[in-house]
């Protein structure tokens, strides 16, 4: 998926604009933000989620591999004149992670993007402060039909397999919740794809 070619259009889909916003407000619900938390959003996109959450934290970056998106979050990091919000180009599975560790890691529709998904959490348990709380939210397992067929990523997660692997991590408190129902028209007819929240925590 290009999603440098994207970027411009992304905040025009309503949905997401909502989806970010359900996201934000369960993450709020679960997890005690306060102003001095440390907060990545990892795959921020646009920085909709990452937005969503920065009255309720403290230090922000706003992490993407597309060059594209970014550039839409410095538009709106300058026309909010956001202290404390940066953003980064940057690719776990490639790049150096940062330096510091944080205290809040959260995802948004990312991790059936990267193949070796298992390997990002991995690095997101290594950036973590030990009390630290990771959100991720994703599709719940589906046939294949939420991305066109030249799709290379997952079809969603089966809770019970991703609490499995967050636990053999080093995760703990892993819960779920579903959060979201995206809705896409297939033909005359429209369906339901539910996006959960996974809230845990390395100790």
């Amino acid at each position: 998926m290009n999603f440098d070619a994207k970027a411009s259009r992304w905040d025009s889909d309503p949905q997401k604009i909502v989806r970010a916003g359900k996201v934000a407000a369960a993450i709020q619900s679960l997890v005690p933000l306060q102003s001095d938390i440390e907060t990545l959003e990892y795959g921020c996109g646009t920085g909709l989620l990452g937005f969503a959450l920065q009255p309720h934290v403290g230090r922000l970056v706003l992490a993407d591999s597309s060059p594209g998106m970014l550039a839409v979050v410095e538009e709106k990091i300058a026309a909010g004149g956001f202290s404390g919000v940066t953003s980064v180009l940057l690719d776990l599975m490639r790049d150096p992670a940062p330096a510091a560790g944080f205290d809040l890691i959260c995802t948004l529709m990312t991790l059936h993007h990267v193949a070796d998904y298992r390997g990002l959490l991995e690095k997101f348990h290594q950036l973590l402060n030990s009390g630290g709380y990771l959100c991720v939210a994703d599709l719940d397992a589906e046939d294949g039909s939420f991305h066109s067929s030249d799709f290379n990523g997952h079809p969603g997660f089966d809770r019970e397999k991703l609490k499995a692997v967050l636990m053999k991590i080093g995760f703990a408190d892993v819960r779920f919740l579903t959060v979201f129902h995206v809705v896409r028209a297939t033909g005359d007819h429209k369906r339901s794809y539910p996006v959960f929240l996974m809230v845990c925590r390395r100790y």
